[in-house]
C-alpha cells in the first residue's frame, strides 16, 4: 500500500518535472535558438551514431561481459536503444552546457526513439513489437506542447517570460529533488532485490560508458561536449518502461533493470553535472 502511494506520488512529481521544466526552457530560448546548433550536420550524426548504434553495442558487450542474467541485459539492451531522456535540459543547465543545444538534441533523440525502437527491438529481440504511439504520446503531450508554449510566450510577452520563467525553474527544482526521493523510496525493495546479480554494476559502468562515448564525440566545444556527455549517459527511461512492461510484462526483470538504471543514472549524473563547471575551471588555471 505504501510502496503504491509513493509510486503514484512519483508519477506526480515527474510529470511536474517534465511540465515545469519544458516551459522554463521554451519560455528562456527560441526557436531559432534551438534549431541552429542541429544545422551542424556531422554534430547530429555524431549523436545518432552514438545513441543508436554504440550504446546499443554497449549494453549488449557489458552484458556478455558480466554475464548479465538474460532479463536484465534484454532490459539494458531496451535502454541502449531509447535515447532523448527529458531531463538532458536540467542536467545541461547544472552543468553549464548549451543549453539551447541541450533542448535540440533531446527533441531531436525523442523522435528517432518514437521510430527506431519499432523498427529496431524485433530484429534485435524477436517477438517483441512495440506501439509508437504510446511513447510518442507522452513525448507530445508532456514535453513539446508545454515547450511550444514556452517559446509561444518567449516570442508573444517577452517580458511575462523573463518574470515567469523563474518561477517554472523553482518549480522543476523542487518536483526533481522530490523525484529523486519518492522514485529511490517506491523502488527500494526493487533495488535491494537486485544487490548480488551485477546488475547494478552494468547500470553504473553502462552510464560511464555513456558519458564516455558522448564526452569523445562532442566535439572541441565545450558546452556541446558536456552536453553530448550527458544526453547520451542518461537514457529515455520512460521509452524503456513503456517497452519493457508491454513486451515483456511475464517477465518482471526486465521492468526492474530500467528501474535500477534510472535510480543509478539520476543518483549518479545529478553531482557529476555539477561538478563538471568546477573541473573546467580548474583545468583553465
Amino acid at each position: 500500500m505504501l510502496m503504491d502511494l509513493l509510486s503514484k506520488a512519483a508519477t506526480v512529481a515527474m510529470l511536474c518535472f517534465v511540465v515545469s521544466s519544458m516551459l522554463a526552457m521554451g519560455s528562456g530560448l527560441s526557436t531559432r535558438q534551438i534549431v541552429e546548433p542541429l544545422r551542424n550536420a556531422r554534430l547530429v550524426l555524431l549523436a545518432l551514431l552514438a545513441n543508436f548504434v554504440l550504446m546499443p553495442l554497449a549494453a549488449f558487450a557489458l552484458a556478455k561481459l558480466l554475464w548479465l542474467d538474460n532479463p536484465f541485459a534484454v532490459g539494458l539492451l531496451v535502454l541502449g536503444c531509447a535515447a532523448g531522456a527529458p531531463f538532458l535540459p536540467k542536467l545541461a543547465e547544472l552543468a553549464k552546457g548549451d543549453l539551447a543545444f541541450s533542448v535540440g538534441m533531446m527533441v531531436l533523440l525523442m523522435v528517432v526513439t518514437v521510430v527506431y525502437l519499432p523498427v529496431v527491438m524485433p530484429l534485435l529481440l524477436p517477438g517483441v513489437t512495440v506501439d509508437p504511439w504510446n511513447i510518442g504520446r507522452s513525448l507530445v503531450l508532456l514535453m513539446l506542447l508545454p515547450l511550444a508554449a514556452g517559446l509561444a510566450l518567449n516570442a508573444r510577452y517577452e517580458e511575462l517570460a523573463v518574470r515567469v520563467k523563474p518561477l517554472l525553474a523553482h518549480i522543476s527544482n523542487i518536483s526533481l529533488i522530490l523525484l529523486i526521493l519518492l522514485i529511490t523510496a517506491a523502488n527500494i525493495d526493487k533495488v535491494i532485490e537486485v544487490v548480488g546479480t551485477r546488475a547494478i554494476l552494468a547500470g553504473l559502468l553502462y552510464i560511464a560508458l555513456g558519458f564516455g562515448i558522448g564526452w569523445l564525440l562532442g566535439g572541441p566545444d565545450n558546452g556541446t561536449r558536456r552536453v553530448m556527455a550527458l544526453g547520451t549517459s542518461q537514457r529515455n527511461i520512460a521509452a524503456g518502461l513503456v517497452v519493457a512492461s508491454q513486451s515483456f510484462s511475464d517477465d518482471p526483470k526486465v521492468v526492474v533493470m530500467v528501474t535500477v538504471v534510472a535510480i543509478v543514472g539520476l543518483i549518479f549524473l545529478m553531482p557529476l553535472a555539477r561538478a563538471l563547471p568546477n573541473r573546467s575551471v580548474k583545468h583553465a588555471t
